[in-house]
């Protein structure tokens, strides 16, 4: 058994030969030798000679050493690249620790870790920092030699290299956003082709130079959606497609938000917009960058980095052969930036991180008028959804730990695991199983910190078993100031996954939702969803959009233990604890919720089936528990057999259904006056959010 290792002395580390040297057979590995057995136990027995288990090998990496070296402690390779080619030649009988030293790792290239990185045959590898170490894996470049550009207007500049144009500036370990400015939307008109300008005051616009690098975004009930302009014509702003058209079809959409004139509409990255403090501009073909610090920043002494790359760590197998038992512990990745919204694609935001994009067939000759609240042939996209690519992916792949690391100042969802095949570097998505994000800290990020599943019909029905995402464990994370730049995106996000567990995390600072679960608002389930049904909607009347009459890989999802707090920041839609669809086994149980003033705190959306929602503290919210009942198509059901039980709520309103006809049970509620809560309610808020980690 591989347990004999433990005999062998733990210290020993075995130095890996260079490259062009051939590595020590197995034969020269020390070997144990047990000692002798008793006569009482040897009588007539047979005795075979077992050679134990290869001693863990230990290979070393720092900034300071040389891909030359041999990667033992004494000449530890420079780069993971050198380190990961050792891997490789090791980890088929050994177990793998590659030590990572102190510093700053800056990658030319991202990471793509496939089935030959991970352990092979029951082994492990690891990448861990060394004891007391913080090493840094940046996709970035630091900026220096900052001058006084514009004393009037406190503007700085920095050269940085030509083409480098992206869409997050990270200032003082913070995001910087881009210069923009904030429009009235009753001075302009929308149409299919772009936007009027109808109060003069605007058609200053038309005078911007790099009219093509403007971008206007708009920020609606739930989405966040982005558009390139084309260029601006006295009162014509010509937008570019297909992300034009794409933003004008689905639900709040960029003409016609669920918020009315509420709704927010921003013109950005513009040197003229650069006005607010703590903002900056990037001028790619004259290799310059922009910056108006705030208040206290002395732009001889704060760092600055400016991400180049588009994801950091790829690790893919293959759905038939997965990439297995590869773990990280205690590294930061850092400095990233998604391009693809700067292009004519733009960022057509549908819900928390999937996005229309591409053309297609059907599109509605009006659409503001036809399809600002859905429409036939936006139905007919719903199942080709595009997922955001996030810095860190993994697909097919098992037994993958996140233990102590850090994601930060990173341009998009920080972590991904198991999402569409779009939105992973390897072209392979889904596939996870047995994934571990342990006592980590996201903050500081332009989208999400994770998103677990895809949203396409493999996601939910997959065509092959391998396909599947299951047994997803996300616990005693801290998530903190998330999407700052996409901010429609949920903290964390489940869509489709068997056992997902979201356990003691702390999460808050965020625009939309904390945690959500679930996904396709019931359209997926069996026997469909009646809503959908509807002529307006026609889903089902759409090719390839099918009635299942099994169900989906949504199940036993887990929601307890977390502390959730100050999120909702910026659109009203949407719950602190939020849940969409059919979900045999779910359970949100022992959360505190609070401070999400006027906003929700648990809300059960569109085909939301068997969830039960135990023992939860919720305090300072406009609605404690909200269930969307569509009673527009009463007496027809979608949303049923929920039960909520012994939650505690010092304020807000219960909205929703909960009659015996649709099976939606409300039990034992306790309303307390603030503070006021009983020793069972304070046990749960006295042990909510992080657990103390064990010595």
């Amino acid at each position: 058994m591989r347990r004999n290792r433990v005999l062998l002395v733990a210290s020993l580390t075995l130095a890996v030969a260079p490259a062009t040297a051939q590595l020590k057979p197995a034969s020269d590995i020390p070997t144990y030798v047990p000692p002798a057995a008793s006569k009482a136990h040897t009588a007539g027995a047979i005795h075979i000679s077992r050679r134990p288990d290869p001693v863990p090998i230990v290979l070393s990496v720092s900034p300071r050493g040389s891909d030359e070296g041999d990667g033992s402690a004494a000449h530890p390779f420079a780069t993971f690249a050198r380190a990961q080619a050792a891997v490789r030649r090791l980890n088929g009988d050994h177990d793998v620790t590659v030590r990572v030293a102190d510093g700053v790792y800056r990658l030319s290239a991202p990471l793509r870790f496939t089935a030959a990185d991970g352990g092979q045959g029951g082994y492990t590898v690891r990448w861990e920092a060394a004891p007391g170490a913080h090493p840094i894996v940046s996709g970035g470049t630091p900026v220096t030699g900052w001058t006084l550009a514009d004393a009037s207007r406190g503007i700085w500049s920095a050269d940085i290299p030509r083409g480098i144009d992206p869409r997050q500036l990270w200032v003082g370990g913070h995001m910087a956003p881009r210069a923009s400015v904030r429009a009235p939307r009753t001075a302009f008109r929308f149409d299919k082709t772009g936007i009027e300008i109808t109060d003069p005051a605007w058609r200053s616009l038309a005078h911007l130079p790099d009219q093509s690098r403007i971008e206007v975004e708009a920020t609606g009930w739930f989405t966040d959606r982005h558009a390139m302009v084309e260029r601006i014509e006295g009162d014509r702003i010509v937008m570019q497609q297909p992300g034009w058209r794409n933003n004008l079809v689905g639900y709040d959409t960029f003409a016609r938000s669920v918020w009315g004139d509420k709704a927010g509409l921003f013109f950005v990255n513009s040197l003229s917009f650069l006005r607010e403090a703590g903002q900056y501009y990037a001028d790619p073909d004259a290799g310059k960058l922009y910056y108006k610090p705030a208040a206290g920043e002395d732009m001889k002494r704060i760092e600055v980095v400016l991400p180049r790359l588009e994801l950091l760590l790829s690790i893919s197998g293959s759905y038939d052969e997965t990439i297995k038992d590869l773990q990280f512990r205690g590294l930061s990745f850092r400095h990233t930036s998604w391009l693809l919204p700067s292009g004519p694609e733009g960022y057509a935001s549908q819900q928390s991180g999937s996005f229309l994009a591409g053309e297609w067939a059907g599109y509605p000759g009006d659409p503001i008028r036809d399809c600002s609240w859905g429409c036939w042939p936006f139905e007919a996209m719903r199942n080709r959804w595009r997922q955001q690519p996030a810095a860190v992916q993994v697909a097919a792949a098992t037994r993958i730990v996140f233990d102590h690391d850090e994601f930060t100042q990173l341009g998009q969802i920080a972590l991904g695991i198991g999402n569409n095949p779009d939105a992973n570097d390897s072209g392979i998505g889904l596939g996870v199983s047995a994934i571990d994000v342990r006592r980590s800290r996201f903050t500081d990020l332009a989208g999400g910190a994770i998103m677990v599943g895809g949203v396409r019909p493999d996601a939910h029905h997959p065509s092959r078993p391998e396909m599947s995402v299951r047994d997803i464990l996300i616990s005693n994370n801290l998530v903190r100031t998330v999407s700052q730049h996409y901010r429609e995106q949920a903290a964390i996000l489940v869509t489709y996954a068997s056992g997902a567990v979201i356990w003691h995390n702390d999460v808050s600072g965020t625009p939309y939702d904390g945690i959500d679960i679930g996904w396709g608002w019931g359209v997926n389930d069996p026997g469909g969803s009646a809503a959908y049904l509807t002529a307006n909607r026609g889903y089902y009347s759409q090719p390839g959009n099918l009635m299942y009459d099994t169900p989906t890989t949504l199940r036993d999802s887990v929601v307890v233990g977390n502390r959730v707090h100050d999120v909702k920041q910026w659109f009203p839609d949407g719950g602190a604890i939020y849940h969409l669809s059919a979900d045999p086994g779910a359970l949100i149980a022992e959360n505190y919720i609070y401070d999400v003033k006027d906003g929700i705190a648990m809300y059960l959306d569109e085909g939301s089936r068997y969830v039960t929602l135990r023992n939860n503290v919720v305090s300072n919210v406009g609605v404690w528990l909200n269930l969307n009942s569509q009673l527009d198509i009463a007496p027809r059901r979608t949303a049923m057999d929920n039960t909520a039980i012994g939650n505690w709520h010092d304020s807000g309103r219960r909205t929703g259904l909960w009659t015996p006809y649709v099976n939606n049970r409300d039990i034992d509620t306790l309303a307390v006056a603030p503070g006021a809560w009983p020793d069972a309610a304070k046990d749960v808020i006295a042990h909510a959010g992080i657990e103390p980690e064990k010595p």
